[in-house]
């Protein structure tokens, strides 16, 4: 399994790791280091370091990367390589395609490649067209990215399949009871904190609300000055919290107390694969508020989960906030209820586990992997959820 990062395998993609290897696989991640290392080595786990850079796109430093690949795969000799990120994705493809390794990408979301320049996003459309055209299968995470892999003809048909996103636990992220209805009102945003994540908006939007309702508290937890060219740096941070706009929470192995302590949580981005916080927090029952862009119009229902606002405006936000402070408390719980009962029905965790089983028991010979322990896999979760979609 190879990643951008090893926390993204640690964080998102648990529930396959776990799954394949208590099918009795052994599985290697391959990776730029960081705290998740530990984690993923005790949950049975072998890390393998990968050099990148994450910023941009560098044909001499990219090239650098495929050989990478190239080389790991010989040595590592893999039945099958599992992929998410962009880089990972064309390069790793490329590689795996010389070596004669079978791929299964994962698109996790278009990124600012798609919100940048109208050059960058052509390259990257090369880019795919050319490391995905022999695959069997490609993994895209919502309806709309799959629409426009298949109208600019980056993936034909027969390859495009739908998965909700990493799925979620849905013991694990139980439904939380509301705040009581004296407490103050909590917004709360989780993200890396990105100017493409919306940040700007959720703070400008802020500073709307708390000038009617001063009570109102708004908080943000993520990680800041990370190593992108949207990137927001903690100095900012530190302004607006010293400016009492916000609550600042820093990072955590776990958002489940944050989420918990929150009335409504809140998404603001320009565009993404399956949002993961916006799964998290509704099948935790808590009502969310995101912009109607790919990725989360996919997971909020608008005026029954939550409400949808138009991207890059701090206005339409700050009006869909001032909507759910209208709500009587009733009604906000049953927003929460009717988001925990769409996670139910299409973001189990079961669904992902058993979409990667099937597709990696037609593209690997049989017996080369073991698959839910006995042959191939029972996927009607599976393709439950692409007719549902």
């Amino acid at each position: 399994m190879t990643a951008n990062a090893t926390w993204n395998i640690w964080n998102f993609r648990r529930p396959v790791v776990e799954a394949l290897l208590a099918d009795g696989n052994r599985v290697t991640v391959l990776a730029p280091l960081d705290d998740a290392v530990r984690d993923l080595e005790h949950l049975g786990c072998h890390v393998r370091p990968l050099t990148m850079g994450v910023k941009g796109l560098n044909p001499l430093e990219d090239l650098k990367l495929q050989c990478r690949f190239k080389r790991i795969f010989r040595e590592e000799e893999p039945d099958v390589v599992l992929s998410y990120t962009i880089k990972n994705n064309v390069f790793g493809a490329q590689a795996a395609r010389s070596v004669g390794v079978p791929f299964l990408p994962n698109v996790t979301g278009l990124g600012t490649a798609f919100l940048s320049s109208k050059l960058l996003q052509t390259i990257t459309e090369q880019l795919y067209r050319r490391s995905f055209s022999t695959l069997t299968t490609v993994f895209l995470q919502n309806k709309d990215d799959r629409d426009l892999f298949l109208k600019r003809s980056l993936v034909r048909l027969d390859q495009a399949q739908l998965l909700p996103g990493s799925g979620i636990d849905l013991v694990r992220f139980a439904p939380a009871a509301m705040l009581p209805v004296d407490r103050a009102p909590v917004f709360l945003m989780i993200a890396r904190l990105l100017r493409d994540k919306g940040v700007l908006e959720f703070i400008d939007a802020a500073k709307k609300i708390k000038a009617r309702h001063p009570k109102a508290r708004f908080q943000l937890l993520g990680a800041a000055g990370s190593e992108n060219r949207s990137a927001i740096d903690h100095a900012t941070v530190d302004a607006w919290v010293k400016e009492g706009v916000v609550e600042y929470l820093g990072t955590t192995k776990d958002v489940r107390p944050a989420i918990a302590a929150a009335s409504c949580v809140l998404l603001p981005s320009y565009r993404e694969g399956a949002p993961r916080t916006l799964i998290e927090a509704a099948a935790m029952a808590r009502p969310v508020i995101s912009t109607n862009v790919p990725g989360c119009r996919a997971v909020v229902d608008h005026n029954v989960s939550g409400f949808l606002c138009d991207v890059r405006s701090a206005e339409s936000l700050a009006a869909a906030i001032e909507r759910f402070l209208s709500l009587s408390p009733e009604a906000q719980q049953a927003m929460g209820q009717s988001g925990r009962a769409k996670m139910e029905q299409k973001y189990d965790q079961s669904i992902v586990v058993d979409a990667y089983r099937d597709a990696i028991s037609r593209i690997v010979r049989p017996g080369k992997v073991s698959v839910n322990g006995y042959g191939f896999p029972t996927h009607l979760k599976a393709d439950q959820y692409a007719s549902a979609s």
